[in-house]
Order: structure tokens, then sequence, then C-alpha cells
């Protein structure tokens, strides 16, 4: 009836979807939320380097800055201007620092006054530079990295001070970029990456690894401006991902950049990613083993219970067939015991006509043939009798019962079991109850199981409880409870499993439960447990009131 193969086919097909999908969607949303963590985690460690060092180098030029202006706070314009005055301040400052490549004392009208340095820079005027209107108009400047008369690259920090006559000078001090090119070199910004600083117009300050030399332009675009530390992908010229992470330093023409290529960024991420696919490719692997173990062997456990059903269909003619000659057997015993009472009505009326007579009273031969006859009937009602015991045995009867008074009738085998033990047994059924379509016989066998496994269940002295409700129009509930030893959870599922007992060794079969189970269903039932060891069980029946065929 069945095709086992397709069933083996469609069971492979459908288990394995079921477990496959899923995983397949989990992989590939961890795989995606695992990337988009290990990118923004990327992002996020770009973003703090470039953070912390952009506040490395404001800490820097204000620590120049605020040593520039105690100096000129410290002494007046006399002091510094005073032969040698300079030069000593500027050695302090470099056995401190070490990156001053002079100092410079410039009147208002943009005159160098007093000169410390190794260059020869007397005499010049600095009233038409950039820097001197940027210092006099906001009292501090710091120049971008220019080569100025010197014609070496280098920046200036210029403070202007205004003396009490009114009259301001401004001292300069001019830094050597060696010192940020060291401070960018210590970074970690892994092995292709490259940090650097560009002035706003996008000219190198710093030596970059990929993208020129000082005072070259970037082949970068310059990042627009923002007070706080961005991070943002891009592509290079060669369409390779980059991670760049820039800064704009307060008060300085300074933009601190760190960049970083994606791809090696991700290395981790591709080791992590290729552990991810072989842990995917075993799984599926061993996914599908067990999907083609389990699926042969429940489609071969099926076929055998199909085998099983075909057998049991078999039987089931076979019991139809018995039924059929019991019928017969039934309808032949009725038909027969009509002719056989005649017979047996007219053999003794011969017989006693034969006792009246003398004539016949003494003819022995004649008496034995009517008794032979009576005989043979008698003979015959028994044979009959029999048929007849035969035809109800086979026959299912089924009448309206009241279930009260089943139990009633069953509870009067056992009263005197339950008075001998001093066990307590009380019915409790719901009033005006209404008459079932069962079987008598099945239902004395239901509850004699049930009420004979309560009295093993309860120590003398226990109690079991009957009780029918009303479910609802079609369904009657009947349970049996005790106050017993109760059933361990684990055995729960198996009680009602044929041969399964807790009394081997004590008499106990194990099919008490099953048959009961069976009877159950045969009169379209269903049968419930509950149990909690040391308080008790419950077998909870529900039978319907109109008879249901199975």
């Amino acid at each position: 009836m069945f095709n086992f193969r397709r069933i083996w086919k469609q069971s492979v097909l459908i288990t394995a979807a079921v477990a496959l999908i899923p995983l397949l969607l989990i992989a590939a949303f961890d795989y995606r939320v695992t990337k988009d963590a290990m990118e923004s985690e990327i992002l996020l460690r770009t973003s703090r380097l470039v953070s912390n060092t952009r506040r490395t180098l404001s800490f820097f030029l204000d620590e120049r800055r605020f040593a520039l202006n105690f100096i000129i706070q410290d002494n007046t314009f006399d002091i510094l201007y005073y032969p040698g005055r300079l030069a000593v301040i500027l050695d302090n400052l470099n056995k401190a620092k070490g990156e001053v490549i002079d100092l410079s004392l410039i009147d208002a009208d943009g005159n160098m006054r007093e000169y410390a340095g190794h260059y020869k820079m007397e005499g010049i005027n600095y009233i038409s530079q950039d820097w001197f209107r940027h210092v006099v108009r906001g009292g501090v400047y710091i120049s971008d990295v220019f080569l100025g008369f010197r014609n070496v690259p280098h920046f200036v920090i210029a403070i202007r001070h205004t003396s009490p006559k009114g009259q301001f000078y401004v001292l300069r001090a001019s830094l050597d970029t060696e010192k940020l090119k060291d401070m960018l070199a210590q970074l970690e910004v892994s092995k292709q990456g490259d940090a650097f600083i560009i002035n706003r117009q996008g000219i190198l300050q710093t030596p970059s690894k990929y993208y020129g030399k000082v005072l070259e332009k970037m082949s970068l675009p310059v990042p627009e401006y923002s007070e706080r530390t961005q991070v943002f992908e891009t592509s290079d010229l060669n369409d390779k991902p980059m991670i760049i992470g820039y800064a704009y330093i307060t008060d300085t023409p300074f933009i601190l950049m760190i960049v970083k290529p994606k791809t090696e960024q991700l290395e981790s991420w591709q080791s992590t990613r290729l552990k991810l696919s072989v842990f995917m490719i075993i799984s599926i692997t061993v996914i599908l083993i067990v999907v083609l173990t389990m699926s042969t062997y429940l489609v071969s456990n099926i076929w055998l219970v199909d085998k099983k059903r075909v057998a049991t269909l078999h039987h089931a003619e076979y019991d139809n067939k018995m039924a059929s000659l019991g019928r017969l057997a039934a309808g032949v015993a009725h038909e027969i015991n009509n002719p056989l009472a005649i017979i047996n009505e007219k053999a003794g009326l011969i017989s006693d006509l034969f006792t009246f007579k003398a004539e016949y009273a003494k003819d022995e031969k004649l008496l034995k043939l009517v008794n032979s006859i009576i005989s043979s009937v008698e003979r015959c009602a028994a044979i009959t009798k029999r048929l007849l015991g035969f035809a109800r045995h086979t026959e299912v009867s089924i009448r309206l019962l009241h279930l009260e008074d089943v139990i009633n009738e069953v509870l009067g085998f056992l009263s005197k079991e339950a008075g001998y033990r001093s066990i307590s047994v009380t019915v409790d059924a719901e009033p005006e109850l209404p008459q079932i379509e069962s079987d008598k016989g099945k239902l004395q066998q239901i509850l004699l199981n049930l009420i004979n496994n309560a009295f093993a269940a309860v120590e003398d002295g226990g109690q079991i409880e009957i009780t029918v409700r009303r479910k609802n129009a079609n369904t009657i509930m009947l349970n049996v409870q005790d106050n017993g030893c109760g059933i361990p959870e684990a055995d729960l599922e198996k009680v009602l499993e044929p041969f399964f007992t807790t009394k081997a060794g004590k008499g106990g079969t194990g099919l008490g439960l099953s048959i009961t189970y069976n009877l159950i269903h045969e009169l379209g039932g269903t049968i419930y447990v509950n149990s909690i060891i040391g308080e008790g069980t419950i077998f909870l029946i529900a039978l319907p009131i109109k008879r249901v065929m199975c």
C-alpha cells in the first residue's frame, strides 16, 4: 500500500531541510553580525588611536606654547634683548625639550631685535609675513610647516606680549618637524598603515609612507572640517578598501591623518571565517549522516509496523469469519432446537404409552430404542447449547449502561478484600448522568484492572476514590485515584506498554494496564496517568456517551 522508497526520500529531504535551513540562516546572520561587529571594532580602534594621538599632539604643542608664554611673561623686552639672554633660554629649553631650533625677539615693526640659533637671521623684517600678521591679530600663532629663510622644513610658535608702556613685541620659537615625525612613527597602525599630518590645503607636514614627502601635495582629498574625531571607509586609487581616521588639531593648521588598509585589518576575521566555514561543513555533514541514518531507521520500522498491520488485518478478518460462524451456529442451534424439542416430546410420549400397555411394557427392545432416541435428543441439545454459548462469546454486546451500576457491581467482587485490609473505597458520581453505549464486560475488565492496581499500590487503611463526571456533551470522565506509593516520573510513559511491570518476581506480568489501554481504545475512549511519588496515582479515562466505532 505504501511506496517506502518515496517515503524515505521525502523523509530525508524534509528532515534535512528543517535541520539545515535554520542552521544556514543562523550562520548567515551570525556571519553578517560578526563581520559588522569586526568592522565596527576596527573603526572604533582607529577612532581611539586618532583621538589619543590628537591629544598627544595637542599636549605637545600646548606645552611649547605655555613655555614661550611663561618666558615672555617672566622676562621684559629689555631682559630678552640683553645680549646672550635669549641664547641661555634657548639652551635651557633644548635641555628640557630638545626640538627648538632657534628663538627670535621681534619688535612691533617686524624687525628681529635679538636671535639665538645656528642661522644668520639678524636684521630680517617680518612685517610682510603671514605668520607675523596672524600673531599680531590673535596674540598666539602656530604655523604650518614651511621652509622660510632657513630653507629647512620647520614650523613656528609665536607669542605676542604688550609692555606696560603699550608697546608689543613677539617671541617666536622655530621647532623641528622630526619630533612630530617620531611621535607618529611610534603609533601601532599595522604593517601597511600610515600616519601623517597635513595642513588644511592637503600639504604634508610630516612624511608619509605612500602619499609623499614633507611639503608635497597629498593625493587623497582633504577631509571636511569636524570638531570631533572622524573615521570613514573609502577606496584608494587602485579601488582597494581602506579606513581613514582624521582629527583637526584645535588652534593649529594641522590635520592628523591615519590610513589603514581594510583588508589587512580583516585578516583575523578571514581566519575566523575559515574556521566558521570548516565548522559549518562538519555540522552539515554530521546532520546529513544523522538524517540519513534516522530516516532509514524510521522508515524501516514503519515497514515492519506495516507488515504487522497487514497481519493484524488478516487476524481481524479471521475474527470476523469466526464471528460469522458464531452467528451461523446460533441460527443453526435455534433451528435445530425446535424439532429436537418435538422429537423429545414425542419420544417421551411413546415411552409413557409403552409403559402403560402390558404388551409393550415387557418388550425391552422397544423400550431401549425409545430411550436411545431420548438420549440422542439430549445429546443434540447439549451440542446446540454449546453452539449458543460460542455465539454469545463471539458477539460484541453494546448496550445502554449506567456507569455507576457497573462500578458498584465490580466493587461487589472486591468488597471482602477492601474490608479485610480496611481500604476505604468511595464512589462519587455526578447526579443524573446519562447512560452510555458500551460493552459491559469490557468495562468490568477495565475497572477490575484499575482497582486491583490501586489495591496493590495502597497500604492497609488506604483510600481509593472513584469519581464520575460529565465532561461535555459526548464525554464522561471516569477517574480512579489512590493515595498509594505513586509511580516514578521516568516510568509514567511506560506503564501502559505491554510487559512493563514494577512487580517483577512478585507475580506481575506487565499486561494488565496494557490490556486496559487497548480495551479503552476499543470502546472509543482515552486514558491518561498522573502520579506523584509518595502521594498517589490517578488514572483519568474519557469514555464516549455515544458508541464510537474504532
